[in-house]
């Protein structure tokens, strides 16, 4: 089993900051794509940013500049740095990584999700 445990989450006004962070643990042999979606009010889940192994990064045009996405492959960790939050970032954040298990199988994990609250 992979476990991925979700931090940072919380209230901040608009064009404030906050840094989600998110743990793998287990069965991990490797990990691949690491990334961060996210579950707005009225709205299906949304990629927000990923990044592979080798640090390539994707970003949702709605978030580009503004938030970076960052891992550390020796503690297999993945990052959100957000800043100049808006309303509409408003909504849970949710971790997900990807790779190989020790059993050789693939998995592909999800954090329980953590609340981003952004005020006006």
């Amino acid at each position: 089993q992979v476990q991925l445990v979700e931090s940072g989450g919380g209230l901040v006004q608009a064009g404030g900051s906050l840094r989600l962070s998110c743990a793998a643990s287990g069965t991990i042999l490797s990990i691949n794509t690491m990334g961060w979606y996210r579950q707005t009010p009225g709205n299906q889940r949304e990629l927000v940013a990923t990044i592979t192994k080798s640090g390539r990064t994707n970003y949702a045009d709605n978030v580009k500049d503004r938030f970076t996405i960052s891992r550390d492959n020796g503690r297999n960790t993945v990052d959100l740095q957000m800043n100049s939050l808006k309303t509409e970032d408003t909504g849970v954040y949710y971790c997900n990584v990807g790779g190989v298990r020790t059993d050789f199988r693939l998995y592909d994990s999800w954090g329980q999700g953590t609340q981003v609250t952004v005020s006006s």
